[in-house]
């Protein structure tokens, strides 16, 4: 059963904006702690994007990200966002989320702290 369906890629000049979406299981979505963007560049580590506490929408963002893109969460959606703001060709990745029930979800982009995952979304930016 697939448990987080994400969406919302796509390809966008450099400066522009994407706002990707993921869907969880209205079930699952209730015992999670948190949820978080992930992305992956071809022939790089797959690294942490955003995170949100599901309870409080207390958010963390990775360095390079701060100040352009913004997480979020709607309860009755059961969905998270990534609003990709002034993105660059740096930003060409897929995009995939997660979701984690632990409390170290809160402190940290460890894959080993994220449960389930996202077929991912990818976005392109040309340079």
């Amino acid at each position: 059963q697939v448990q987080l369906v994400d969406s919302g890629g796509g390809s966008v000049q450099a400066g522009g904006s994407l706002r990707p979406s993921c869907v969880a299981s209205p079930i699952k979505y209730r015992g999670y702690n948190c949820m978080a963007w992930f992305r992956q560049a071809p022939g790089k580590e797959r690294e942490g994007v955003a995170r949100i506490r599901i309870r409080d929408g207390t958010t963390e963002y990775a360095d390079s990200v701060k100040g352009r893109f913004r997480i979020s969460r709607d309860h009755t959606k059961k969905t998270a966002y990534l609003q990709l703001n002034n993105l660059k060709p740096e930003d060409t990745a897929m995009y995939s989320c997660a979701d984690a029930t632990g409390v170290e979800c809160l402190a940290s982009f460890a894959r080993t702290y994220y449960n389930d995952w996202g077929q991912g979304t990818q976005v392109t930016v040309p340079s």
